[in-house]
């Protein structure tokens, strides 16, 4: 089994700051793209920030120049720097993999999420 555990959420008045981590464990060939995506009480699922193995990263416009994403390779993990918060960043952050598994058929692509971890930003 592959699976994610996040850590990191809470609470925080607006302009604070918080860091999101993420591990992915089990059994896989490799790790592709990782990725935080967040879903608010008003909106779906949304891209907030993704990261490729090689390190190109993009970002949502609403969080551009206060939230950055980093990888490490060997520990397989993702993390979510949160700087100068706002209300409207209250949501269920979720992190997301995309994991390659090698059988006799090839090389498959699967995704795997995480259970969330909530973010609340106070005014």
């Amino acid at each position: 089994q592959v699976q994610l555990v996040e850590s990191g959420g809470g609470s925080v008045q607006t302009g604070g700051s918080l860091r999101l981590s993420c591990a992915v464990s089990g059994r896989f060939f490799r790790i592709n793209d990782m990725g935080w995506y967040r879903q608010g009480p008003g909106t779906p699922r949304e891209l907030v920030a993704n990261i490729s193995r090689g390190g190109s990263t993009n970002y949502a416009d609403s969080v551009k120049g206060r939230f950055t994403i980093s990888r490490d390779n060997a520990k397989n993990t993702v993390d979510l720097q949160m700087n100068s918060l706002k209300p409207e960043d209250t949501a269920v952050y979720y992190c997301n993999a995309r994991y390659s598994r090698s059988s006799a058929w090839g090389l498959q692509e699967h995704d795997v999420w995480g259970q969330g971890t909530q973010v609340t930003v106070s005014a």
